[in-house]
């Protein structure tokens, strides 16, 4: 009878212990309740949950979340095609707004056809890898090594290695998620406006000589393109122009046809820069050899 009354007590203890918690659990659930717009879900399943970050969030729910709050507009996730935009305005009865269409650029030329190498690197097929040996192995030590990271990175299928191992942006296919920017050793990648057809298409940092004699296209910092700009536009900084596009507006195709070597370039098409007219002609293709 004992062991019956112990039995007994143990059950009713727990079913009270149960009943209190879940007066607990009540009271917190009431006191805590954080209401959710319904919206925020229905605007997610209208985007491509890709999560890329192109929108400048960190994923597509948290977009969700700023545009029913009115904070962005449907058209800055630059995954989503107009229809998609249209939808997410409809259903929330808002503008779909206008964000200018932005691509990932690259800021070297220096492909193997006109670019030097002063060893032959025979590691790990990455571009991170072959940083770490002595910076991969290019006499440029700031210039692309070819070796694809910024191509696999890239979930859109938007990069491709040329014929001379150069990485090519098409802009059609490019969301300017960042991907490429973040994965890129010799930080050669930046997300531009296509408004911004003026490009200096190098990094190297070596005086003019030295440059050129790694690189045919190297910016040797003649100055010339600056000379021929508007002031504030263009600068000299460490032997390399650079471009404050807060002048955008005063950038001409002119600024390019005194570069000498074709560094300084535009984008009529934004898959194809053009080259200034003094800029010597390149009629290689095969690769130029070992420097050494």
């Amino acid at each position: 009878m004992e062991m019956v009354s112990n039995i007994a007590i143990a059950g009713v203890f727990m079913a009270l212990l149960g009943v209190a918690l879940a007066g607990v659990l009540a009271f917190a659930n009431r006191k805590l309740y954080v209401f959710e717009d319904p919206r925020i879900e229905e605007v997610e399943n209208l985007l491509p949950k890709s999560n890329c970050g192109a929108c400048g969030q960190p994923g597509c729910r948290n977009f969700a979340e700023k545009v029913v709050a009115g904070e962005v507009v449907p058209a800055q996730c630059t995954v989503s095609a107009p229809a998609q935009h249209a939808a997410i305005a409809e259903y929330l009865g808002v503008d779909a707004g206008e964000v200018e269409p932005r691509v990932a650029r690259l800021a070297c030329a220096g492909g193997k056809h006109v670019a030097y190498t002063r060893a032959r690197y025979a590691g790990l097929r990455t571009c991170r890898a072959a940083t770490v040996v002595s910076g991969g192995g290019k006499e440029c030590a700031w210039g692309c090594l070819g070796l694809g990271d910024c191509v696999t990175a890239c979930t859109f299928g938007a990069i491709h290695l040329d014929r001379h191992g150069l990485p090519v942006v098409e802009t059609e296919k490019c969301t300017a998620c960042n991907d490429c920017v973040e994965v890129c050793p010799k930080g050669l990648f930046s997300i531009e406006a296509l408004s911004h057809k003026l490009w200096v298409a190098c990094k190297s940092r070596a005086e003019g000589d030295a440059s050129e004699a790694a690189c045919e296209v190297a910016c040797t910092a003649c100055g010339k393109c600056v000379a021929d700009a508007p002031p504030g536009l263009m600068k000299l900084n460490g032997n390399l122009v650079e471009i404050d596009y807060n002048w955008n507006d005063k950038a001409e195709r002119r600024m390019i046809d005194r570069c000498p070597t074709g560094a300084i370039v535009w984008f009529d098409n934004p898959d194809t820069p053009t080259r200034g007219h003094a800029a010597k002609r390149i009629l290689r293709n095969d690769a130029l050899p070992n420097i050494h």
